[in-house]
């Protein structure tokens, strides 16, 4: 089927490159409630209650911590704003939490421990924190308005987990008007194969997808 576009866009718009000045990188949900040392020391142990995240702990310790790393750092390099969010209440009772997250018990109270960026893929300096009460950052939190004052049009977004608040932002990302690049080897979530299907979906439809050596190389070109 032929398709046809407004103005000046065409499906190719999706892959263009980042302009560094206006670029953000998103991290989502890196804190301690999904993973900590002590959390995957458990879940090595049979029967632990953590022991059927293993898998997805494993990734995240093997992967996307020295893969993250990676990219904050050279991002921060190429003078690229780097931003956090996480699942954390506004109160101590949770009780202006979401409706999906009481029904789902994703309730980390406002200053709680689970609710801190793990510290090895932490800020540094004043990078921005914005804590939020959905999946989908932009719907419980000012990041929209945050991003026009800093001038932001392309957001580098990674996280977890993939096919749940990192496809959500995602999605309601590219509803705004930005150019979203998704890091595949920066995410994941408890299945290969619902990561797999989330970023296929993704892909050439709400975002363009980079490994992080990739986007390195990319920044580095732009330098």
């Amino acid at each position: 089927m032929t398709r046809t576009y407004p103005s000046q866009f065409t499906a190719a718009d999706r892959e263009r490159e980042i302009v560094t000045a206006r670029t953000a990188l998103l991290s989502i949900d890196m804190q301690n409630a999904e993973w900590s040392p002590e959390a995957i020391a458990a879940g090595r142990e049979p029967g632990s209650p953590t022991a059927h995240h293993l898998e997805f702990m494993t990734r995240i310790e093997e992967v996307l911590l020295p893969s993250q790393a990676k990219l904050q750092d050279a991002a921060r390099a190429a003078g690229i704003e780097v931003i956090f969010t996480t699942i954390e209440a506004l109160t101590q009772d949770g009780r202006d939490i979401s409706l999906d997250h009481k029904i789902s018990n994703l309730f980390f109270p406002k200053g709680s421990w689970g609710a801190q960026v793990i510290k090895e893929v932490g800020p540094k300096g004043d990078e921005i924190i914005i804590p939020k009460t959905s999946s989908g950052i932009f719907n419980s939190t000012n990041l929209d308005y945050v991003l026009r004052n800093l001038g932001i049009e392309h957001l580098i977004m990674y996280g977890v987990c993939t096919d749940q608040c990192v496809e959500g932002s995602i999605r309601d990302a590219a509803d705004r008007g930005y150019y979203v690049t998704q890091v595949e080897d920066c995410c994941a979530t408890h299945s290969e194969a619902n990561h797999i299907n989330s970023i296929r979906a993704m892909d050439g439809h709400f975002a363009r997808v980079r490994s992080t050596e990739q986007m390195i190389e990319e920044f580095e070109r732009l330098r």
